[in-house]
């Protein structure tokens, strides 16, 4: 599976009141895993910042004054994150603009014919229901390093989305159940040195869950009669902590 993760940067919240993508940055993931390839580039909005959106990106308008057009790049933007699923946080947001820009050129279509869309911040909300799900406390909840993100930047940002990404959906793959060849190996791992992947979070059970883990256990085993399938171990909360 061929995914894009990516993020904008804009002169304002809303694109309905004219405000323009000044920021385009993506990283591809294949399998996921990141492959080094990336789309990075700024635009010419051609129209001021809304109050507050600069001091987010500390992007100018004398800046982007000789930086292309969005329709001098949009070519080049299809054929990046054609036929991919695109991870982004906040879909709707980044959605909305890129559809505005899409519709401002001629013979291009919509983006949604070409892509898939997966949002970030929905999956968050699904995993971390009531507390904060921005990308910076979702950085800090899994471990991703973004001390460096001291303003707003497309790419950077969709680097630490990639890593959040990866932590936030880790499975079976990530934790060995899958094969991968030596080859395959080590050019992943200088992808995701590229990208500043770091560690996973470590994962410490509870000695009240391992506790009620093991009651349950203990039950199963009386309605079984004494023996089930499992019974390779003694189930107790020793047998079950968790490696250090």
């Amino acid at each position: 599976m061929r995914q894009i993760v990516l993020d904008t940067e804009t002169t304002g919240l809303e694109w309905r009141k004219g405000n323009r993508v000044v920021e385009i940055g993506c990283v591809e993931l294949v399998e996921r895993r990141p492959t080094g390839r990336t789309f990075h580039r700024y635009l010419n909005p051609q129209r001021e910042f809304e109050m507050g959106a600069q001091e987010v990106t500390g992007l100018t308008v004398e800046f982007l004054a000789d930086k292309p057009l969005f329709a001098d790049v949009v070519a080049e933007f299809i054929e990046f994150v054609d036929g991919a699923e695109l991870v982004i946080h906040n879909a709707a947001f980044d959605m909305g603009f890129l559809e505005a820009e899409f519709a401002r050129c001629e013979g291009v279509g919509k983006l949604g014919d070409r892509v898939r869309v997966l949002d970030s911040l929905e999956m968050a909300r699904q995993r971390y229901p009531g507390q904060r799900n921005s990308l910076d406390a979702l950085c800090r909840r899994l471990g991703v390093d973004n001390a460096h993100r001291q303003l707003h930047g497309a790419l950077l940002d969709a680097q630490l989305l990639a890593e959040v990404y990866l932590a936030l959906t880790a499975g079976q793959g990530e934790i060995g159940f899958g094969q991968v060849d030596e080859a395959e190996a080590g050019s992943a791992a200088i992808a995701l040195a590229g990208l500043r992947l770091g560690p996973r979070p470590r994962v410490v059970v509870p000695e009240a869950e391992l506790l009620a883990h093991a009651a349950r256990l203990d039950a199963i085993r009386k309605r079984a009669g004494g023996r089930t399938v499992w019974e390779t171990v003694p189930a107790s909360p020793a047998s079950l902590e968790t490696p250090a």
